[in-house]
């Protein structure tokens, strides 16, 4: 039987992702010695204390052994940490070390939602795919800018190290591990018991656009508000340059350089999620939000609106449309 460790590391983390981890696994193995198979999984809670606490103490998880006396695992899961990462890092140094230990000797380790920042602390991530919770992704990026961020993703799976998006997302990575570890049928099975839609593959139509103005170079602000300003109209590079008193390359380097945007993506990016809200909330048409963002062509609008959502205009406004 291999051995699967769900992490209690240091600090604030999320007890759904903890228990929900637990209890999918626990229904795997009960699906699979149903058939008349061995269960694949010994399950235990990995701690740094003897126990940890949640909502402000009023629940506690009792870790099952500490990390330190765990010599060998096969499947580490990371939960989902609090966003003061910097912080929560440095408080499980030692858990990190002990990640890269176990990923060398032959474990696999997951990691759900913003466990990213843990995993990523590892440099095990480095040159390869990562997922986050798409809030937190320019954060992580801006930390570990030598991965590969693909925040459209809900899964990444790259040689035996696993990411997942945020929130509810986190359990298509765990189905993902059950398949992979047990079978298709398991897999299927804890779907419909626990009821989590299998087939989710992106979560770029759950990401709300907000601009990125964490940086200091002021002109390249007022570039985005300027941007934000007009969204009904057709905007190119070369006449935002000649408004601002730019070369277009110059404008195009800065831009970039502060907000990890080419102009051209802001200008869309803005553009979509402004048509986003109002499918949402309006009875207006398809062809309405498209004019009202600035665009003339159907098949143009359709590839960009998709490109950032991951669904065509039509299928938004139908799954999201409050009217």
């Amino acid at each position: 039987m291999k051995h699967l460790s769900i992490l209690l590391p240091i600090g604030k983390t999320n007890l759904m992702k903890i228990v929900g981890t637990r209890e999918i696994f626990e229904v795997a193995n009960y699906v699979y010695s149903d058939n008349g198979k061995q269960p694949v999984f010994s399950i235990q809670f990995v701690g740094c204390d003897e126990k940890h606490e949640f909502v402000n103490g009023f629940v506690s998880i009792k870790s099952e052994v500490k990390f330190t006396n765990l010599s060998k695992t096969d499947l580490i899961i990371i939960p989902a940490i609090d966003d003061n990462y910097e912080s929560v890092i440095a408080e499980n140094k030692e858990l990190v070390e002990w990640l890269q230990h176990q990923y060398k000797n032959g474990a696999a380790v997951a990691s759900l939602c913003t466990g990213a920042f843990l995993l990523a602390a590892t440099g095990l991530l480095a040159k390869k795919q990562c997922t986050t919770h798409w809030w937190a992704a320019p954060a992580l990026k801006k930390m570990f800018p030598e991965i590969k961020l693909v925040t459209e993703r809900i899964i990444t799976d790259e040689k035996g190290l696993y990411t997942s998006g945020g929130s509810i997302s986190s359990f298509n990575l765990l189905l993902h591990l059950i398949e992979k570890y047990y079978d298709r049928a398991t897999a299927l099975s804890c779907a419909r018991a626990l009821e989590i839609d299998i087939d989710r593959t992106i979560q770029s139509q759950f990401a709300i656009f907000s601009g990125q103005k964490d940086h200091t170079d002021e002109e390249v602000k007022q570039l985005q508000e300027f941007i934000e300003e007009n969204i009904s109209e057709k905007l190119s590079i070369e006449s935002l340059a000649n408004k601002f008193g730019l070369s277009k390359r110059n404008l195009e380097r800065r831009f970039k350089k502060a907000t990890g945007n080419t102009p051209v993506e802001y200008i869309q990016r803005v553009k979509v999620e402004a048509a986003k809200r109002t499918l949402e909330s309006s009875r207006k048409t398809v062809n309405d939000v498209m004019y009202g963002v600035g665009y003339a062509d159907v098949k143009a609008f359709r590839t960009i609106f998709k490109k950032y959502t991951g669904i065509s205009p039509i299928e938004y406004k139908l799954k999201y449309s409050k009217e």
